[in-house]
């Protein structure tokens, strides 16, 4: 199964994996799943980061990358068709990095998230 973290379970993950499900933590553990990050994440933990909405341990630019490595999960690029999907959904979910989310997983990845608004889109999604 390929996995695509939503922003707030790769923090979970990294710093809290207690409030991951047993369910979501056994699926990032396990080898037969590729996880993957997408940039829309970085790009939103920057910008929390800088408006002091988030703790980090360290500058995110530095520690994210470095903690992305540690957990051998993957990198999402965003692609300039997935930029343009977004123009596409379904007004669900207002959060511009949420959506870009939905828009990248499509058909081929499973959303992991703790957010409910997410099932409304055509996406399958594992709860966090």
């Amino acid at each position: 199964m390929r996995l695509l973290l939503d922003t707030h379970v790769l923090l979970w993950a990294l710093a809290e994996p207690e409030r991951l499900s047993p369910l979501a933590t056994a699926a990032l553990v396990s080898p037969q799943n590729a996880v993957l990050v997408s940039a829309v994440s970085a790009w939103e933990i920057a910008i929390k980061q800088s408006l002091n909405k988030i703790e980090l341990p360290g500058p995110a630019e530095t520690w994210l990358p470095a903690a992305i490595e540690q957990t051998g999960f993957g990198w999402l690029d965003i692609r300039p068709t997935d930029a343009l999907r977004v123009r596409g959904l379904p007004w669900h979910h207002r959060d511009p990095f949420d959506r870009m989310l939905v828009a990248q997983a499509g058909d081929d990845f499973t959303l992991v998230t703790h957010d409910k608004s997410f099932d409304a889109y055509a996406v399958t999604v594992l709860p966090a």
